[in-house]
């Protein structure tokens, strides 16, 4: 998905956290990977030193991996919301092809030796 980065852009994914009814944190802390998602709380913290890009970044790899109900969301985000996941899902696809077509090449022959 060819998502700009803009406050603009960073506005409407957090509005799909809202209206999901997450709530969404800008924390420092020690992240593996820049967020922590509690399920059960329905909290997302992101860490608060990330840049636009990497706000943007991280919060559109946490909502292609999240089973949101779509019913709370509003058409515009919820537009938004199938987008990003069928993007997810198509480059999931592309890369276990990618792999399987690896996996599936015969090794090359050794050349011969010339004695």
């Amino acid at each position: 998905m060819n998502f700009k980065v803009t406050p603009n852009n960073l506005t409407r994914l957090e509005k799909i956290f809202a209206e999901a009814k997450y709530e969404l944190r800008f924390e420092k802390g020690t992240f593996n990977s820049g967020y922590c998602v509690l399920e059960h709380k329905k909290v997302v913290v992101i860490n608060k030193f990330l840049n636009l890009e990497g706000r943007i970044n991280t919060l559109l790899d946490i909502l292609s991996t999240m089973a949101l109900d779509e019913t709370l969301l509003s058409p515009e985000s919820l537009k938004l919301f199938k987008q990003i996941v069928e993007n997810r899902n198509a480059a999931d696809a592309a890369a276990a092809a990618d792999n399987a077509d690896e996996t599936s090449l015969p090794p090359s022959p050794e050349q011969p030796s010339e004695n």
